[in-house]
C-alpha cells in the first residue's frame, strides 16, 4: 500500500499545497450521511512523478528501449480514461497525444507504453490480474495488449476473413476472475466478450441497436465485477447490468450522460457516472438511486473541465480524467473500507 504525506488527506476545504485555483465545496448530497470524497492529489506530466526528497532519484524510466536523447513530450494534451494495475501504477490515454502515460508513484518512474502499429485514437484501456494492459484504439479498430513491462504483444481484431472484430471500440473491462475481456463497440451497439486469448466468446446486444432489456444503442463503457457486467448504454441514458453470459439482470435511468461520460463501480457496488456538460460526477447506489453529485466547472482542486474517464482503485481510490484542464485528480473516498490512497 502506497504512503503518501499527511497533508494530502486533507479536506478540500482545508487544502495546502500545489492547486490550480480556489478549493471547491464537497459533494450536492441527494441523501444524508452519504459518504463524499477526499481530495488527494493531481497531475498532468510526467514531472508531477518526481518525489519530494531532494537526494530520490527524480530521472524518467522510458519503457521499452534505449533512453532517448531528448525525453518525450510527456505532458497530457487530451486525457481520455484512467486505470490502475495491481501494483498502483495509473495508466492514462491520451487522445491527442497517440499515448498511454504510465504513472508509477510508488517507484517515482513515468513512462508511455509503445510498440504495435502505433496508436491512433487511444480512449478506453484496462489491467488483468497478470499486469497485461488492453488498449482500445477507435482509429485502429482494435485492442493492443502490452505485458506488465510495457511491451507490445499482439491485437485483438480479426476475425477469420476481412472483416474487423469491430468498427468503434471505446470502453474496455477486464474480470480479474475469469481474465474475459469485454469491449464496447459503440456503433455497432454491442459489447464483444472475448477470453484471454482473444477469442470472441459472445455479443451481447444487436447490430443495428435498440431500446429493449439487453439491447443497446451507442454502448460506451463497460464495468466487469464478480458476477455482473455493467454497461453504459448512452444512446438509451440508462445503465443496464447483465449476468456475465449476457442475460439483462436490472436498468436504471442515467439522464446526464454523453459519449465521453466515464464509468467506474467501487468496492460497495456503487456506480461513478462522470458528466462533462455540467463537470460533475454523479454516484449512484447499487439499485440506482442517485446518492450525490460532486464537482463544478472551475479550474481548482474538486473542480472539473471536461471530466471524462474515472476509474476505483482498491474500492476506495478514485481517479478522474479532467480532460480539458489536462489532468487526472485523484480522491479518497471518505468512509470506504481500504485505508488512504
Amino acid at each position: 500500500m502506497r504512503a503518501y504525506p499527511a497533508i494530502a488527506l486533507l479536506l478540500i476545504s482545508g487544502l495546502a499545497g500545489r492547486c490550480f485555483g480556489p478549493a471547491s465545496t464537497f459533494a450536492e448530497d441527494a441523501q444524508k450521511d452519504t459518504p463524499r470524497l477526499v481530495f488527494v492529489r493531481q497531475f498532468s506530466s510526467g514531472q508531477d512523478i518526481k518525489r519530494e526528497h531532494p537526494i530520490l532519484n527524480r530521472s524518467l524510466d522510458i519503457v521499452a528501449g534505449q533512453k532517448e536523447a531528448e525525453p518525450p513530450n510527456y505532458e497530457l494534451q487530451d486525457p481520455y480514461a484512467v486505470t490502475t494495475d495491481s501494483m498502483h501504477r495509473v495508466f492514462v490515454t491520451d487522445v491527442r497525444g497517440k499515448a498511454v502515460h504510465v504513472f508509477d508513484f510508488v517507484n517515482a518512474k513515468y513512462s508511455r507504453l509503445r510498440g504495435g502499429d502505433g496508436l491512433q485514437s487511444p480512449l478506453g484501456v484496462a489491467a488483468d490480474r497478470e499486469g497485461k494492459i488492453y488498449v482500445s484504439d477507435s482509429g485502429l479498430q482494435t485492442i493492443l495488449v502490452y505485458d506488465a513491462h510495457g511491451k507490445f504483444v499482439r491485437q485483438l481484431k480479426t476475425t477469420k476473413g476481412a472483416e474487423s472484430y469491430f468498427d468503434s471500440v471505446q470502453g474496455v473491462a477486464v474480470d480479474s476472475l475469469t481474465g474475459h475481456i469485454y469491449v464496447c463497440d459503440r456503433t455497432r451497439h454491442m459489447v464483444f466478450a472475448l477470453n484471454p486469448k482473444g477469442r470472441v466468446l459472445a455479443r451481447f446486444g444487436k447490430r443495428f441497436g435498440g431500446e429493449g432489456p439487453g439491447e443497446f444503442r451507442y454502448p460506451t463503457q463497460v464495468v466487469a465485477s464478480g458476477s455482473e457486467i455493467v454497461v453504459l448504454d448512452a444512446g438509451n441514458f440508462r445503465i443496464q447490468i447483465l449476468d456475465v453470459r449476457g442475460h439483462f439482470l436490472k436498468q436504471f435511468g442515467v439522464p446526464d450522460v454523453s459519449n465521453r461520460a466515464g464509468l467506474a463501480m467501487d468496492g460497495g457496488g456503487n456506480f461513478y457516472v462522470t458528466d462533462p456538460q455540467f463537470n460533475r460526477l454523479e454516484v449512484f447506489s447499487h439499485s440506482g438511486q442517485l446518492l450525490y453529485k460532486f464537482g463544478e466547472a472551475g479550474t481548482g482542486a474538486g473542480q472539473f473541465n471536461g471530466v471524462s474517464g474515472i476509474w476505483v482503485d482498491s474500492g476506495h481510490c478514485l481517479y478522474v480524467v479532467d480532460s480539458k484542464n489536462k489532468r487526472v485528480q485523484e480522491f479518497q473516498i471518505a468512509g470506504a473500507d481500504g485505508g488512504g490512497c
